[in-house]
């Protein structure tokens, strides 16, 4: 559970072509819901003769948050079929628009869906998708006698320190795969006069 799969960059633009009706997919790595429309409404200054840019995202590791918007199309014929792709690609953090230019061809509730799913599925294919593991931080506070023991178990579980303060008393805070958090927390919690705080999912 330590690792999520996610976007490295923006994906390069595919044009995938249905009955004259041209669909332009993109895909964004995504840190926070804010950045969506912002990132729509270049889409629409981009292609301004679009009819439609139908979008879905998905945010989260352990909870998920999503949305799919259909943008005018028939209920459920864009949006969703786009979030599905998502899921079927195992992503997050992330955010995948298609952009509808008509061609002058009603393709049809079924067409639609099918033209969608493949204009998103052709975009992610051609992205650069990376694992990423998800990391919990520890903070130990102690007095300088203790400063030795806990020295000696962050040298031997090879742990990593992000940050340390040695001043009327000690902090360290280190950064452990989500899994392990636990593990390493209650090797600290035998020493005594040693306070520890574990902050999820950084």
């Amino acid at each position: 559970m330590d690792v999520y799969k996610t976007l490295r960059k923006p994906a390069t633009e595919i044009l995938y072509k249905e009955k004259k009706s041209k669909f332009f997919g993109y895909a964004f790595p995504l840190a926070f819901e804010s950045e969506v429309k912002s990132i729509i409404e270049n889409l629409r200054k981009k292609h301004h003769t679009a009819n439609h840019v139908c979008y879905a995202w998905q945010l989260g590791k352990t909870e998920i948050r999503y949305r799919a918007n259909d943008d005018g199309e028939p209920n459920n014929s864009a949006g969703l079929p786009i979030y599905g792709q998502i899921k079927s690609f195992n992503v997050t953090n992330v955010l995948v628009a298609v952009v509808r230019i008509f061609g002058g061809t009603k393709l049809g509730v079924g067409g639609l869906i099918s033209a969608y799913r493949t204009a998103a599925q052709l975009t992610l294919e051609g992205s650069e998708i990376i694992e990423k593991t998800i990391y919990e931080q520890i903070t130990l506070d102690f007095g300088y006698p203790e400063m030795n023991q806990v020295m000696r178990i962050i040298k031997q579980n090879q742990l990593n320190i992000i940050f340390q303060q040695f001043e009327i008393d000690c902090r360290i805070t280190i950064s452990v795969p989500q899994s392990k958090s636990k593990l390493i927390a209650g090797i600290f919690e035998v020493l005594k006069n040693v306070t520890i705080q574990i902050y999820k999912n950084v």
